[in-house]
């Protein structure tokens, strides 16, 4: 009997349908379903997708259909792709209430299913939402994280091939901590061609001028001027997403910035962030310590703090939410 890769997409918007293209396309998944609670939705934009299918770079026939929460019982993948888009001048902590509440809803359903893949979450604020649904359904860590980091990682590479002339593959380097306005570029751990970014720029008179604070300026309001533009962002996401799911499929042992929780790596813990991690069968199968300079380590802390209180609310929401419930049947 031939396995099937079958990945269920909660959201049928902007990103959850291009996770579902990006699947299409790369031939990583056999069996897509979306779920979405505009039902109609979905169903329309399953039988969008299926359209592609016959012109599939891959020639691979997936699968793709509008269902229940009751195909994650034989599911290989979760994605969580729920939520409005971010409104111009919004963070994605801004997001917080209307996510958390959308976040519960979809947790009433998990509990009544029996899924037992991995859970890979982009719902903004990505690394709270994920990590908030983690501990209700009391999931470990390894079947239950997000990309984090990767877009901005991706903003990066392309920034700096930008600014450098070099290519994004020859390109080495990451952002950590918040999936936002927190996350900062890991300069120490920047190559070019294997060399630090640092002495590349000193042997390059035509890089002298470039400022490492610009860049980082530049890196983080990519998000702002996409979202300013066209009102969301969905393309390079989604391809994070389906590079992660390739990495599980495949055993790939990749190392790339996800945001997991924490249990003492970098001296944090009670909160996820973006950190290197090793993706492979088994979800996120570890977590890579990086040497941080007292500069970089500051900034990870500081994010860790803003991800912990945003929690905590979270937490305290549910308390809330719970007592309600006691006393009065309902909300």
């Amino acid at each position: 009997m031939v396995n099937t890769r079958k990945v269920v997409i909660v959201g049928a918007g902007h990103v959850g349908s291009h996770v579902a293209l990006a699947l299409i396309q790369s031939g990583e998944a056999d069996d897509i379903v979306l779920i979405d609670i505009l039902k109609e939705k979905a169903q329309g934009q399953a039988m969008d997708l299926d359209d592609g299918v016959s012109g599939a770079l891959c020639g691979n026939d997936a699968q793709i259909r509008a269902g229940g929460y009751e195909e994650l019982n034989d599911a290989d993948i979760l994605v969580m792709a729920f939520g409005r888009s971010r409104k111009p001048g919004e963070t994605r902590l801004d997001m917080f209430d209307d996510s958390i509440r959308m976040a519960q809803e979809v947790i009433s359903h998990l509990k009544q299913v029996d899924f037992k893949g991995i859970m890979l979450s982009i719902s903004n604020p990505a690394d709270i939402i994920c990590e908030y649904i983690r501990r209700q359904m009391g999931w470990e860590r390894n079947r239950c994280f997000c990309p984090g980091t990767s877009l901005e990682t991706y903003r990066l590479l392309r920034v700096l091939s930008h600014r450098t002339g070099y290519a994004r593959r020859s390109i080495q380097g990451m952002c950590m901590g918040e999936h936002g306005n927190s996350s900062f570029i890991v300069w120490s751990q920047v190559y070019v061609g294997g060399k630090p970014f640092a002495a590349f720029m000193a042997e390059k008179p035509e890089l002298a001028a470039l400022s490492l604070d610009d860049l980082q300026t530049e890196v983080k309001r990519a998000g702002d001027i996409e979202i300013d533009g066209k009102g969301c962002t969905e393309f390079g996401i989604a391809n994070a997403a389906c590079m992660i799911i390739s990495a599980i499929f495949h055993d790939q042992k990749l190392v790339w910035p996800c945001s997991t929780a924490l249990f003492g790596e970098y001296g944090e813990e009670n909160v996820a962030a973006g950190v290197p991690c090793v993706i492979g069968k088994d979800g996120m199968e570890g977590v890579v310590e990086v040497a941080l300079t007292e500069e970089e380590q500051k900034k990870f802390h500081d994010s860790c703090d803003i991800l912990r209180s945003f929690l905590d609310r979270a937490e305290a929401r549910l308390n809330s939410y719970m007592l309600g419930i006691k006393r009065y049947g309902r909300l």
